[in-house]
């Protein structure tokens, strides 16, 4: 049965919402053109606090490396003359030696990367040459400066006690020296210079500057015997080896020497024999670090080498910030964003190597209250002895980047039961006939008021707007026309 329809009521009127209003065109033009009808409006609360967020970001991380460059590039122009100087054939280049080694609690990368990024554009700009010796561990670059300076002292005239021991690898580092004597090419006769990254490189430079030239050439036998020990470490035999050992030789010598001899039993045919079982590939053993030929409280009574120059090379101190940990994650930003600020320090004590205008030594000692410890407290613990007063005596080379200890990782500050020499951890000591001859990089300030000044006149600085209007021929011109001749000078009113 169909179903009949409502049969309307009169009088009842139904609350029918009013109809919406009739949507904008929009634009007209934008509607021939076949474009959408864009309506624009704000973005809601939690899109604008993402874009603030974001944006704020980006716009510091974006401003920190225009200005980072623009520090760099003012650098690079006061050192780029030296690139373009005339050099003679016969003439080796100026060569710097770099120490750089891993910071504690991390990998060597970390100073590789911080080379690459602050310290080799300006270095390039003046076409230098250098050497480098790393530290992948504590103690790598006190050793090697050591071992430098005592071949340099051999070289000179000192001999050893042992000089059978060094002979052969002397012999083979002075043939390069050897053929340029001949075809006559001489070396750098200027200032050469040390560049020394960090805080925790400085402590082992100065430490392995000591050891070079207060000890011995010969190493003490204890020390010795260890690393020979380390070296001449004999492989313990295998089971094949010994077998093969304990294996009946023949008496006849031609069984030796004829090499038709094992192919002519058809028993011990090479086809026959089992396939031996393939050897694994054993990694590379790290390098055994000569350990130190003196101690610091041998200085005072060690004689000085005799063929000690009367100034030691200067030497260029660069920072090297770098700090670990989760917690630690807003000075990390922090730093991230003023990274402009260590391109500007970096690049100036770089200039102040490359120019070597101005070298002086290290400034003199500085008097401060301190406590020492009353003598004959031996064998009392550390947390039971007793100290007096007393004015002390501290090096100017002491107080260098020494707010970068406060970043170390706390592996750097750990005691182990018979550990070597810990050089980061212990204090500098100083020996007055080694700190006398130290001598470090200056920048004059004429030379810097003139590296801001020349700054002003990159392209860079003057900004992005100006330098559009001056490609563009829109820029002011600023000549004076011939009927304004008039208008200028003296006699004008």
């Amino acid at each position: 049965m169909a179903d009949k329809p409502p049969i309307p009521v009169e009088g009842v009127v139904k609350d029918v919402p009013p109809p919406p209003p009739p949507r904008s065109a929009g634009n007209p033009v934008f509607r021939m053109m076949g474009m959408p009808n864009f309506r624009f409006k704000l973005p809601s609360r939690n899109w604008l606090i993402f874009l603030s967020v974001t944006g704020s970001f980006t716009t510091a991380v974006l401003y920190d490396r225009y200005h980072k460059k623009r520090a760099q590039q003012r650098w690079c122009n006061i050192v780029s003359h030296i690139a373009r100087e005339p050099l003679p054939t016969t003439q080796m280049p100026r060569k710097i030696t770099i120490f750089l080694s891993a910071p504690p609690g991390d990998t060597i990368r970390a100073a590789r990367e911080h080379f690459h990024e602050y310290v080799k554009p300006v270095l390039a700009a003046a076409a230098m040459d250098w050497d480098v010796i790393e530290g992948r561990r504590e103690g790598d670059v006190r050793a090697g400066l050591a071992e430098k300076i005592r071949k340099r002292r051999r070289k000179d005239g000192e001999r050893p006690a042992n000089r059978d021991e060094t002979k052969s690898s002397e012999e083979s580092e002075d043939l390069v020296q050897t053929l340029r004597g001949t075809t006559g090419v001489k070396d750098w006769e200027g200032v050469q210079g040390d560049l020394v990254l960090g805080r925790h490189t400085w402590k082992e430079y100065v430490r392995g500057l000591h050891e070079g030239w207060l000890g011995p050439l010969d190493p003490p036998p204890d020390s010795a015997e260890t690393s020979n020990s380390k070296n001449d470490a004999s492989p313990i035999p295998s089971e094949e080896s010994s077998a093969a050992d304990n294996t009946p030789q023949s008496s006849d010598p031609l069984a030796k020497s004829d090499p038709l001899s094992a192919s002519a039993d058809p028993a011990k045919s090479p086809s026959d024999s089992p396939q031996a079982a393939p050897k694994k590939e054993e990694k590379p053993k790290a390098p055994v670090q000569i350990p130190p030929y003196i101690s610091t409280s041998a200085y005072p009574s060690a004689p000085i080498a005799p063929t000690i120059p009367d100034v030691l090379p200067p030497a260029a101190i660069l920072p090297l910030p770098h700090l670990l940990g989760f917690l630690n994650t807003p000075i990390r930003i922090y730093r991230f964003l003023n990274r402009r600020h260590l391109a500007d320090e970096t690049g100036r004590q770089i200039a102040a190597l490359v120019l070597a205008s101005h070298i002086r030594p290290w400034g003199p000692k500085s008097d401060f209250m301190g406590s020492a410890p009353i003598p004959g407290q031996e064998n009392v613990p550390e947390a039971y002895r007793s100290s007096v007063p007393t004015t002390l005596e501290r090096w100017e080379l002491e107080n260098v980047l020494e707010g970068e200890e406060r970043d170390w990782h706390k592996v750097a500050w750990k005691r182990y039961q018979g550990e070597p020499e810990r050089v980061w951890r212990n204090s500098m000591v100083i020996d007055s006939r080694i700190g006398d001859r130290m001598r470090r990089f200056d920048l004059m300030s004429d030379q810097e008021d003139q590296a801001r000044k020349d700054d002003g006149d990159d392209p860079a600085a003057k900004g992005l707007w100006v330098n559009i209007k001056e490609t563009l021929g829109w820029e002011e011109d600023r000549t004076v026309k011939g009927w304004e001749h008039g208008n200028f000078g003296e006699g004008s009113e």
